[in-house]
């Protein structure tokens, strides 16, 4: 097939860490990579972000890049886009009037916009992932929502205009019933991790004899990594390692750490390159999770891969896969964070059954190759009818 992902925001070949590149960029180049594996000839849509960026560039055997021009020529925050989505939804037109995939997959909200206007009238199916909801920003984070005022609106029309939603876990299903879509076009398909670069055998990053909590992301304030901050008062002698690269937020968590007297043990060590990050979780007695909400989490199942035990906020895609082979908590509760957090520092043999337990769901559930054959069988679910009604 040929495939068109759509991710207007997110660049699959961008540096990860920073408030807008994160766990979408990583899920759209590997599953990029494993749908061409598989024989597909795959194209991946976003913007450009730079006036020295090539219309194209080939991200591998048998993927290619195109750099949209929508809007100028610079990075812009992603809530900033949507006035720059009918020129994206042009070009797409453009291009796939010469020469139409046989399926679309948009990744966000806007992609979805972008693509349905594209794709509807040249009959090509569109499937969607939302990677997050508006519904479940707007619920957490109230008026410190930056979302446009219009993103609910779209979410349920283009949830309700795509050939097929995939839902990246099972809480998401429920939120996506709510919104209106047809339970019988939704079907759920989870992130994956890259298990050649996650595995329990590689080096591990230096460390001293402290006990190691560690947290790795996007360094918004949705992650909670100050509630990790405030448990750590309550949890004698380890240190916290936070990696991720956002100046104004990593200067927030530095007052956080001094006005709770931790200086000393909490370290901000700025991104770290996707390739290094196996090293650094292996170095690590527990990862940390506690986002306030989440659409799914490549972290903590990256560091299940990596056989390191995980505790994880009870909330989203951690439901699916931190629950039963990790510890799970109440989003933005730092004493019971801190509580789990001594119990699993203190047993070694419950870290090391916990870390077996998540290499082992890791290995069988979330390779890659398995989500993008997964993700074929609703391309082709899609495409065949399609293909038929086009051709008759």
């Amino acid at each position: 097939m040929r495939i068109a992902l759509i991710s207007e925001h997110a660049n699959p070949l961008a540096a990860i860490g920073g408030v807008d590149s994160g766990g979408q960029n990583v899920h759209v180049a590997a599953l990029a990579l494993a749908l061409a594996e598989r024989g597909h000839e795959v194209t991946v849509h976003t913007r450009r972000t730079a006036p020295d960026q090539p219309q194209e560039v080939p991200m591998g055997l048998g993927v290619t890049v195109d750099h949209v021009p929508a809007g100028p020529a610079e990075p812009i925050p992603k809530d900033e886009l949507p006035p720059y989505m009918p020129a994206f939804a042009e070009h797409l037109a453009r291009r796939w009037s010469a020469r139409p995939p046989d399926v679309a997959h948009a990744h966000f909200w806007m992609s979805g916009l972008a693509a349905l206007t594209a794709a509807e009238p040249l009959g090509v199916p569109v499937v969607q992932t939302f990677h997050a909801l508006g519904t479940v920003k707007r619920r957490w984070q109230g008026a410190a929502d930056t979302s446009p005022p219009d993103r609910i609106a779209v979410e349920r029309d283009v949830g309700r205009r795509a050939t097929a939603v995939l839902a990246t876990c099972t809480d998401e299903v429920r939120e996506l019933r709510a919104m209106g879509v047809p339970e019988d076009r939704i079907a759920v398909v989870p992130c994956g991790v890259d298990l050649e670069l996650f595995n329990p055998y590689g080096p591990a990053t230096p460390r001293d004899g402290r006990p190691r909590v560690l947290c790795v992301g996007r360094m918004v304030p949705r992650k909670g990594y100050d509630t990790v901050i405030r448990a750590l008062r309550d949890v004698p002698g380890a240190e916290l390692v936070i990696a991720g690269d956002e100046p104004e937020e990593v200067e927030r968590l530095r007052r956080v750490a001094a006005s709770c007297g931790l200086e000393d043990r909490v370290r901000l060590v700025g991104a770290v390159a996707h390739r290094d990050v196996p090293a650094l979780m292996r170095s690590a007695d527990v990862l940390v999770t506690v986002p306030w909400y989440e659409p799914f989490g490549m972290v903590p199942l990256e560091a299940l891969a990596c056989g390191v035990p995980v505790i994880a906020s009870s909330v989203g895609g951690h439901l699916d896969t931190v629950a039963g082979c990790g510890v799970l908590v109440p989003p933005r509760r730092p004493r019971a964070l801190a509580a789990a957090l001594r119990d699993l520092l203190a047993r070694p043999d419950l870290r090391a059954a916990l870390g077996e337990a998540g290499a082992r769901r890791a290995r069988t559930r979330y390779g890659w190759p398995e989500v993008a054959a997964r993700t074929e069988s609703v391309y082709r679910r899609e495409v065949e009818p399609c293909t038929l009604i086009c051709s008759g």
